[in-house]
């Protein structure tokens, strides 16, 4: 009797640690199944409606399917055969070879991107409610996946920087719980994502050599800086510009030394960075700033705000991803800092988590999320059912020519060349297919495209169909 009153006592004792340990495992695996499937939805809804485009989905797809034919990765939609380790390092792609092998298609990218993404949140969520407690942990998941630098990404087709996300907060994670070995492992294969990551890899190891106070400890990080600066070096300077046709890495010439003069004096009053870097601290109530972690955002900022393309330096497409998980650790980190602090009270936490999700709330309203309310994203326009009937009338596994909007619904059952890009007469495509309609698309507008698809039938096409300003032609042999 006196054994199982003390089995049961250990039991109502051991219960809610238990639940204590779960609570933060739970949110986190909510939290990113809720976030992979808002995330899947806009990029599917948004790739059905005709919103997304070969620069740059059709191009990932071009380059996962070269990988799952078992050959180094090629696009025609950047040229004839053009080697894209040759524009970027970005092997990593290899790693959805065998599911895109399975399901040939554009949305498999996206969907793999929305999971990754979402995945993220996992550890970040995790170490926030095992240190600060669950309503931290609900917070934490709400400013990683909901204030917009992410979603961003999601309404901007697919990159492969969708890889690096999860695998720096899994690192930034292991960098705040002083877990050295750990963070190491997860940053090095940021150097397969992309050639500027090692650099951030780079700042990792700086941490942990500062940070972790033993030999041990700073041997292994600036070893790792070391490994991440080389890395980049190697695929910069030599990997790029032996795989690219022209011999050159177009990229390093945004960043040579007079621009890099220039854009430095900018830093402090060009509006635009500036307010990149207050919409990524916001959701952080600021209190990022008080964490050494945020530090390792700064390579990403620098090449971005020292380049001379205005494009790296706002928030519009999917540069801020990568920033996400690392000014989120620092934000659980610089809570965490606080709590062990003298005066600090739970009604300061509780004050600086409110802080953040009305700053979240605030950004909610300008993210692309909010398209998810639009009407217009639920159902089929009569200008995509027009496209969509020209799209069927091309057979499966022939060349054609597409304007932008339309090629990456070809890249998974075609081979897709892109107006305006590779010449119809270096192609000769079979079908050429163009939305006129679209009066601002890459690299050519409405009016440029009128004239491309003219030009075509000056080579020899006619005209199969056209409506709605969609023009389907054909080559005649």
């Amino acid at each position: 009797m006196a054994s199982t009153l003390s089995v049961a006592s250990t039991l109502s004792v051991a219960s809610p640690v238990q639940r204590a340990i779960r609570a933060p495992v739970l949110v986190a695996w909510t939290s990113a199944v809720f976030l992979a499937v808002l995330f899947s939805t806009l990029s599917l809804l948004r790739h059905a409606r005709l919103r997304t485009s070969g620069y740059d989905l059709g191009i990932f797809e071009q380059a996962v399917r070269s990988y799952a034919e078992g050959q180094l990765p090629t696009s025609l939609l950047k040229g004839v055969d053009y080697p894209l380790l040759g524009d970027h390092f970005s092997p990593v792609l290899a790693v959805l070879a065998p599911v895109y092998a399975v399901v040939p298609h554009a949305e498999t990218l996206l969907v793999a991107q929305a999971v990754l993404l979402a995945v993220g949140v996992v550890p970040l969520a995790r170490w926030a409610g095992q240190t600060l407690g669950t309503p931290a942990a609900i917070v934490v998941s709400s400013s990683y996946g909901l204030a917009g630098g992410l979603w961003h990404a999601i309404a901007f087709d697919f990159h492969e920087i969708a890889f690096a996300v999860p695998l720096l907060a899994f690192a930034m994670t292991a960098l705040g719980r002083r877990r050295w070995r750990a963070a190491v492992l997860w940053a090095a294969p940021l150097v397969l994502v992309k050639e500027d990551l090692g650099i951030t890899v780079a700042g990792i190891g700086v941490l942990v050599a500062v940070l972790g106070r033993t030999a041990g400890g700073r041997r292994l990080g600036l070893g790792t800086a070391l490994f991440g600066l080389g890395a980049t070096a190697l695929e910069t300077l030599v990997v790029i510009p032996r795989m690219n046709p022209a011999g050159v890495n177009q990229y390093t010439r945004q960043l040579d030394l007079d621009t890099v003069i220039t854009q430095a004096g900018t830093l402090f009053s060009n509006h635009l960075k500036l307010t990149t870097v207050v919409l990524l601290l916001l959701p952080t109530a600021f209190l990022a700033l008080r964490s050494p972690l945020v530090l390792v955002a700064v390579p990403t900022l620098a090449w971005r705000f020292l380049s001379d393309n205005p494009q790296y330096w706002g928030t519009a497409f999917h540069y801020d991803a990568v920033l996400v998980p690392v000014v989120t650790a620092a934000f659980v980190d610089g809570l965490a800092r606080l709590r062990r602090g003298a005066g600090w009270t739970p009604a300061h936490q509780r004050g600086v988590l409110w802080a953040s999700v009305v700053a979240t709330a605030v950004l909610l309203t300008q993210s692309p999320l909010m398209q998810l309310t639009t009407p217009g994203l639920w159902r089929p326009s009569v200008h995509e059912r027009a496209a969509r009937d020209l799209l069927a009338r091309i057979p499966d596994g022939v060349t054609v020519a597409a304007s932008n909007s339309l090629a990456p619904q070809l890249t998974g059952r075609a081979d897709v060349s892109l107006l305006g890009i590779v010449p119809l007469e270096q192609s000769r495509a079979r079908f050429v297919v163009a939305d006129t309609s679209i009066t601002r698309q890459y690299p050519v507008d409405g009016d440029g495209l009128v004239e491309l698809v003219a030009s075509a039938r000056a080579h020899g096409y006619r005209t199969v169909d056209a409506t709605d300003g969609v023009v389907l032609l054909e080559r005649e042999t």
